[in-house]
């Protein structure tokens, strides 16, 4: 593929994928200083000439969620004063998207705000991954392109099971909310879904009420999209051992992990907790025997190489 023309720069959330993402495209990275002063303000300094030229920035905003939003920001800013022909802001993990309405009286709908600066800083276009919510989309006037790691995921399940029966898997959806996700996999799989009924009392605390669906022998596969601090896998994997499961495995896109959960899935029923490495792991997770991370560089690299060159990128899921 010819990407010449492509300009490719990274802030400091995830260098190891957006170097990942620079092989896969055969494009070397365009130098910034990107820095702090002392008192922590986000310093940023394009070294190679951008003027003209179709510049996609790789930027998760992960944690510290606030610190790389603000570099995030700061990055396209100084991307459109260099007059970059074009702004693509790559965000593998748009960080805030639980905040997609008002559950509450007086509460925000920070995914609408963060979307609104992203377009405020000067970004002409975004790419992210698996957003929580899909309205989320709809947030930003500017065109968003919205990719899935199903095709990955399920490729590493595949692999990962090629020699047990297929038919003994079961997807299983850890909420409600999540069917129409667990519905998808299932049907590239060709298995069965189950419903986790859960309730929740409080933000970050859940409770297992009920399995809906027979899960007796079969290999659990839980699917979502954001493990924060795994509390809640963790209890919908004892409740599906419980409930007779031969195995129990998660396969989730953004592999937040805080508050000890690489500790808590070191701790539970699960085999295996699958992600992607949209989030950079810290030392931990890497260390984990029980989290594996699987590469969307590909995916990622293969989507900005036809936004550059004006192709289809729903043809990918196709």
């Amino acid at each position: 593929m010819d990407n010449r023309n492509m300009k490719i720069l990274s802030g400091n959330s995830n260098r190891s994928l957006a170097d990942s993402i620079c092989r896969y495209l055969d494009v070397k990275p365009v130098k910034a200083k990107i820095k702090r002063f002392a008192d922590m303000e986000v310093s940023v300094e394009i070294d190679d000439n951008v003027r003209g030229e179709d510049v996609f920035l790789i930027q998760s905003t992960s944690r510290p969620a606030n610190d790389n939003l603000m570099e995030l920001l700061i990055i396209i800013d100084a991307l459109k004063r260099a007059s970059a022909r074009r702004i693509t802001a790559v965000i593998p993990y748009f960080g805030y998207a639980r905040q997609d309405r008002k559950p509450r009286p007086r509460t925000p709908i920070s995914a609408k705000l963060v979307a609104n600066l992203i377009s405020t800083a000067g970004a002409d276009r975004v790419l992210t991954l698996d957003l929580h919510a899909a309205q989320i989309q709809g947030f930003f006037d500017i065109p968003t392109d919205n990719l899935f790691a199903a095709p990955v995921l399920v490729r590493h399940i595949k692999e990962r099971f090629a020699g047990e029966n297929l038919a003994e898997l079961m997807i299983v959806s850890p909420d409600v909310g999540g069917v129409a996700r667990a519905r998808h996999y299932a049907k590239r799989l060709d298995a069965d879904l189950a419903i986790v009924d859960k309730r929740r009392e409080r933000a970050g605390v859940s409770e297992v009420m009920n399995v809906i669906g027979d899960v007796q022998d079969r290999h659990c596969i839980i699917v979502d999209d954001i493990v924060d601090s795994a509390g809640t896998l963790c209890n919908a994997a004892a409740e599906l051992m419980n409930r007779g499961a031969k195995s129990v495995s998660a396969y989730i896109t953004h592999g937040v992990l805080s508050g000890g959960a690489e500790t808590r899935v070191y701790n539970s029923a699960l085999d295996l907790l699958v992600t992607t490495d949209s989030i950079e792991a810290v030392a931990e997770v890497r260390a984990s025997k029980k989290i594996e991370q699987v590469s969307i560089a590909p995916l990622i690299g293969e989507a900005m190489h036809r936004i550059h060159d004006e192709l289809s990128v729903s043809s990918l899921f196709d």
